[in-house]
């Protein structure tokens, strides 16, 4: 090999390097900064409960057909079929062994709004971590709180059922990179401490766009199409559009929206069913003021 082939084979290989170098920086997993976690002071726990609720923890995490307080063991391993494979969410419970109870405030923390598990890698957005990124560092503290006095659970769960390439973990930097944003969803008058406080609910920890959102290929939102109703990620079926142009709820008052959270009656006397009766029960658990703000937040979105 002569010297000139031999100088731009090394030009290419430090290319090939510094691109690897690049893509890792920028995709690496991403921790706030330790100082994120400190100077919350002692739980909040009657906010923590209240939070619990709202981001419906049961709903993933409790045992398949449990009820009443065993509602509130998070012992994981529900089976969650997706384009992209069966995901089981993990045992949350205080359990030190098998759950996050030797987890620290900032890995949960972390985990919750970032994206990043207690040993640095990265979690799938099975998880909404996409949505959990807007609550506020008090908030997952108060929630951090009341979760560490729930019931422990031994229970081991059986790891994510993924084909190549969505098993390679690495690649979900890539996708945080492009779709993972504490921007808001949409906008409204934030001035209306109620509409704000149903902008934090539903983009927030009530991640309800995580179901009632068109997404891509790569599965991150079709950002034009908020709460427009998508395919169940489940399942058969869709899960329908509540903006106020839509079919099912467009004709609802904000009234009508707050009775549904709260009873599972609908205006015309029908009953809530499939994925919403689980989280309907999770906002019966909120107070009245929180689901007059969703629905008010709902009522204020602009028409598609």
């Amino acid at each position: 090999m002569g010297r000139r082939a031999r100088y731009l084979l090394s030009g290419l290989v430090l290319l090939v390097v510094a691109g690897a170098s690049l893509a890792w920086w920028l995709t690496k997993p991403d921790r706030w900064d330790a100082a994120h976690w400190e100077g919350l002071g002692e739980p909040d726990l009657a906010n923590g409960e209240q939070i619990f609720w709202a981001g419906g923890c049961v709903s993933c995490h409790s045992a398949p057909g449990a009820k009443d307080d065993q509602r509130l063991v998070l012992t994981g391993g529900r089976t969650l079929k997706s384009p992209f494979g069966t995901f089981y969410p993990p045992n949350i419970s205080p359990d030190e062994t098998v759950g996050i109870g030797n987890w620290t405030l900032a890995e949960f923390g972390d985990a919750m709004t970032r994206g990043v598990g207690k040993d640095g890698e990265h979690l799938y957005p099975s998880f909404p971590y996409g949505s959990y990124i807007r609550m506020t560092a008090k908030d997952v503290n108060d929630l951090w709180g009341f979760m560490q006095t729930l019931p422990k659970s031994s229970n081991v769960t059986p790891p994510h059922d993924l084909a190549f390439p969505y098993n390679v973990r690495l690649a979900l930097g890539a996708w945080k990179l492009l779709y993972l944003s504490d921007e808001p969803r949409t906008q409204v008058n934030t001035a209306d401490t109620k509409l704000a406080r149903g902008q934090y609910l539903v983009e927030g920890p009530g991640h309800c766009g995580e179901c009632h959102t068109p997404r891509d290929a790569l599965g991150g939102f079709e950002e034009d199409r908020w709460l427009a109703g998508a395919p169940n990620p489940e399942g058969e079926g869709r899960i329908p559009d509540i903006t106020p142009s839509s079919k099912s709820i467009g004709d609802w008052s904000a009234s009508d929206i707050a009775s549904y959270l709260e009873t599972g009656f609908t205006p015309d006397f029908d009953t809530v069913g499939g994925s919403m009766v689980e989280v309907q029960k999770n906002m019966a658990e909120l107070p009245a003021s929180d689901r007059d703000a969703i629905a008010a937040y709902l009522k204020a979105l602009p028409a598609l």
